[in-house]
Order: C-alpha cells, then structure tokens, then sequence
C-alpha cells in the first residue's frame, strides 16, 4: 500500500564504527532518524583532491521522513568529522503503511 507520506533513507560513511554508532545514536536521540543501521566495515575506493584514495568505512543507514530530512543533514554536516561527508537521500517508494507510519510518528516533532 503506498501512502502520501515521504519516508527517506539517508546513508552516510565514517571511518570507525564508534563514530557510525555516534552518528547513528544521536540522529535517533534527536528524534530526526526513526533508526539507523550499521554496516562495515567496507572497501570505499574515491578520488580526493586529486588522488585515488582506498579506505575502510562504515555505513549508517537512516530512515527519516522528507519533512525531517533538512535537519538531519545539517545535524549530519555538523556531527560529523569529514570535510566533505557522503550525505545520499533515497526515497522509499513503496513499504508497509505501519513501517512507514511507525518512521512518521518516531521522526515527529
């Protein structure tokens, strides 16, 4: 069933998982993530200032609504030791009505 509400998954990269449960914890304590899954470590090849750069990282995985989105990536930016973090917004386009109701209501002001 879709439903008029915009849910959200905004992945996110660190490089220790103390920091991904950092960022993972606070975007959840500050009500702008419903959740937020840990994956690592990964293999992340990118180019940086002119380099080829290879590096071990950990993924966060949240769920937001689009409405909340805004101050999750500006908590995000300011949360987080990168210059640069990988900030990617995804639409959910389809999902179960309780799931995406539960992220609503956990993501509410």
């Amino acid at each position: 069933m879709q439903t008029a509400l915009t849910v959200l998954t905004v992945l996110t990269t660190t490089d220790a998982a103390d920091k991904a449960e950092a960022l993972a914890r606070g975007a959840v304590d500050a009500r702008l993530a419903a959740c937020a899954q840990i994956s690592g470590p990964v293999t992340s090849v990118y180019r940086w200032n002119g380099d080829i750069e290879t590096d071990q990282e950990w993924q966060v995985l949240l769920k937001t609504t689009a409405e909340r989105y805004p101050e999750l990536e500006e908590w995000i930016t300011a949360a987080h030791d990168y210059e640069t973090p990988e900030i990617i917004a995804t639409p959910v386009l389809r999902g179960s009505a309780a799931y995406l109701e539960w992220v609503a209501q956990e993501t509410a002001r």
